[in-house]
């Protein structure tokens, strides 16, 4: 009698590590998206690993259909010289598109995208929320908004202004 218990429990496990198994290999081999459509933007975030806002900020991305490659640095201001984010457009995380643009701090996915979806003069480099203003996806406190400007990231002395955004509803 012990010795048909153990052969059954040993078949039983098993047989429940095999559809296991292949449970796993078809969930490797599907990938299913939210919005049921595959992202048609990818961007590579630069940021601390230690910020949770920087990952609040990554989850709306996701949350909007944008994919995004997080990578943790220890020196985010040697970052900021490489793409050129002068000081004043400085904010915690950057973001950078395939095609080169950077997104600096937390602007909202919908502007990223109509950003991306236009023309620029050469001489525009990306977006920037400066600072971290509270209300913006990744910075949300509960009936708080700071009233803010996304700016236009350029390569001169230029500054301009993108978006100014009065409402979280104009963020989405």
């Amino acid at each position: 009698m012990r010795v048909i218990y153990i052969t059954s429990a040993f078949f039983l496990s098993l047989t429940m590590s095999f559809s296991t198994m292949s449970i796993e290999k078809q969930h490797k081999t599907s990938i299913i998206y939210e919005n049921s459509e595959k992202p048609e933007i990818e961007l590579t975030v630069y940021k601390s690993k230690n910020c949770g806002c920087c990952n609040k900020w990554i989850a709306h991305l996701s949350e909007n259909n944008i994919q995004t490659k997080a990578i943790n640095v220890n020196d985010m201001g040697s970052i900021k010289s490489q793409y050129q984010i002068k000081p004043n457009m400085r904010s915690c995380h950057t973001a950078v598109s395939a095609d080169g643009f950077v997104f600096e701090g937390h602007v909202p996915a919908k502007h990223i995208k109509q950003f991306l979806s236009g023309q620029h003069a050469p001489h525009i480099t990306g977006l920037s929320v400066p600072a971290m203003p509270i209300g913006t996806p990744g910075m949300e406190m509960e009936g708080i908004f700071h009233k803010y400007n996304i700016e236009l990231l350029t390569d001169n002395s230029n500054e301009e202004t993108y978006r100014y955004i009065s409402k979280s509803s104009e963020q989405f």
